[in-house]
């Protein structure tokens, strides 16, 4: 999404006792054609429900926004819009779930503008303009203000936290085999995630969940969190972008950056060159690739990566087009392949992590 997808405002409040004890507004009491909820809904729980309930009493429909769309699963994201989509309109009768309108929200991590212009195409995809009586609903958390300053045009309902519910808890432990209770989600969730259950892709996610849980322990014994440094090689030639296939957990097989953890006595643009030269094989000159740094960019959203907080440096390279075609490549090191792939056929649904962001960013597609 945007910085607010990054501290996930709807799912994972970190509220004090009295933000969770704030009431609705009296200012609030009018009434709406359209409030729009947006969230990722990993899963839907009783808290978000909470919000909706509210919501169908305020509005005469309501928009709900269901964000991180167009995305692999993953630790973070196990769940599909439809699925989603699932769970909370199964929450309510027939009635009431026609009044209830979810959309696919993209993500477009690292530029609030472009995330702006999906949330508006999103809710006029409802309601056919952007003057039709809209408001905002939501929990109230400590970055709300940041929330609502992003939408001055919309007046807003702050909703308290339903008791302090948070999807991230709820989707761990599920993801590592626990069942979700009737106390903290709608029994349309619960149907939603036995099913699932049962598929070879929640195994997947399920070995990937004790894979993250043994890696994390390794530092249960540090001072501090620890903060791991990456770097990753964006390079481009002739319409093509250099990319590989995982080889290992996490995200395996899922298209990636070429990069890699910093050694201790190297720069990170040093890093940057060892990781790729390892994980591609790339033919091209040690001096050509450092001369053909275009630019250079950190990202480091909080969620950004499973294994722990996690900044990376990426370096943009466009090597000078040749007649003779693409250098040629070959998967090495951590990479089960390395390949070029058209800028074109760039899918969000195939990409590691915030690769896909990382690439839009720095191309400016």
């Amino acid at each position: 999404m945007s910085r607010l997808s990054e501290y996930d405002l709807i799912e994972n409040p970190e509220e004090s006792q009295a933000e969770s004890a704030i009431g609705l507004d009296e200012t609030d009491a009018k009434h709406y054609r359209y409030l729009v909820f947006i969230g990722r809904f990993q899963p839907f729980h009783s808290g978000h429900k909470a919000v909706i309930d509210e919501a169908l009493k305020r509005a005469d429909d309501v928009i709900i926004l269901i964000g991180s769309a167009n995305l692999p699963r993953s630790l973070r994201n196990p769940f599909s819009v439809a699925e989603r989509t699932a769970m909370i309109k199964g929450a309510y009768s027939v009635d009431e779930a026609a009044r209830i309108h979810c959309v696919a929200l993209d993500d477009a991590l690292y530029n609030d503008t472009r995330w702006l212009k999906y949330v508006q195409a999103g809710v006029r995809s409802v309601t056919g303009d952007l003057q039709s009586n809209i408001g905002l609903i939501g929990h109230s958390k400590d970055n709300s203000s940041y929330y609502l300053s992003l939408f001055p045009h919309w007046a807003s309902i702050s909703v308290p936290s339903y008791h302090n519910l948070s999807a991230t808890p709820i989707r761990e432990s599920y993801l590592m085999g626990a069942t979700p209770t009737p106390e903290r989600t709608p029994e349309s969730t619960r149907k939603i995630l036995n099913d699932f259950k049962k598929t070879a892709e929640y195994q997947q996610l399920h070995e990937e969940a004790g894979f993250i849980d043994k890696y994390k322990k390794q530092w249960e014994s540090a001072p501090y969190p620890p903060t791991f440094m990456t770097a990753d090689a964006l390079v481009v030639q002739s319409g093509h972008i250099l990319l590989v296939e995982r080889r290992s957990m996490p995200g395996r097989g899922l298209w990636a950056l070429p990069g890699g953890f910093l050694n201790p006595k190297e720069t990170l643009f040093d890093a940057c060159i060892r990781e790729l030269r390892e994980e591609t094989r790339l033919k091209v000159p040690e001096p050509v690739l450092r001369g053909s740094r275009h630019s250079q960019h950190t990202f480091d959203d909080p969620y950004r990566s499973a294994r722990g907080r996690t900044i990376t440096q990426a370096f943009y390279f466009q090597l000078k087009n040749d007649p003779k075609g693409l250098p040629k490549v070959k998967g090495g090191d951590d990479a089960a392949q390395a390949f070029w792939l058209p800028l074109a056929e760039l899918d969000s649904k195939m990409m590691f992590e915030d690769h896909y962001a990382i690439i839009m960013k720095m191309v400016g597609l």
